[in-house]
């Protein structure tokens, strides 16, 4: 692939990642993701043959990369597991504010609408949160329960950033980074 298509490609996944972000899978139809990267009608379909599942599913995985990056650097800068969990809940806080309070999670609406009727985009939902169970486990490691404590950090992200989008504060992750401090110490 050339490098006008290699840009093509990402212009619709950069529009696919803003459009589930802030609508969900029924927000991210084609028409929509066409008309927000500019990409010409064709280019869905030959860089996306699967079509919007396809698309959607490697805006998820692409999405969570890049958080799985900023995790990385998060724990490398870290002195502990519990400065290291506040630091991404800082993190993604700002994101989350920066956006006005449009863009949490990038895979927590799609596994919420597709998980029980869309086994691929399921996959790719339980990829991501597999991967980010990873990076939370290597952090935690030595400890017996890193295991169990890598989830449930995981959901208090999760459920964290789900309220704070509702409150449209950042409240809830505070709180949540306070607990998980007094979790994990």
């Amino acid at each position: 692939m050339g490098l006008k298509g290699a840009e093509t490609r990402d212009r619709l996944l950069d529009a696919t990642q803003e459009l589930i972000e802030t609508g969900g899978y029924p927000g991210a139809g084609l028409n929509q993701v066409i008309a927000a990267s500019g990409a010409p009608r064709g280019s869905v379909y030959f860089h996306f043959p699967g079509g919007k599942d396809q698309l959607v599913g490697e805006s998820v995985r692409r999405a969570g990369r890049a958080i799985g990056g900023d995790l990385e650097e998060l724990a490398e800068s870290s002195a502990s597991a519990a400065e290291f969990i506040g630091a991404v809940l800082r993190h993604l806080g700002e994101r989350l504010e920066e956006s006005d309070w449009r863009k949490g999670c990038p895979v927590a609406t799609v596994a919420l609408e597709t998980a029980s009727t869309n086994n691929p985009l399921r996959e790719a939902c339980s990829e991501v949160y597999t991967s980010w169970e990873g990076a939370l486990r290597a952090r935690l490691a030595g400890r017996p329960d890193a295991d169990d404590l890598a989830v449930t950090v995981l959901a208090l992200v999760e459920g964290a950033l789900l309220l704070a989008r509702t409150h449209r504060s950042r409240e809830p992750l505070d709180r949540v980074a306070r607990q998980i401090g007094a979790l994990i110490g």
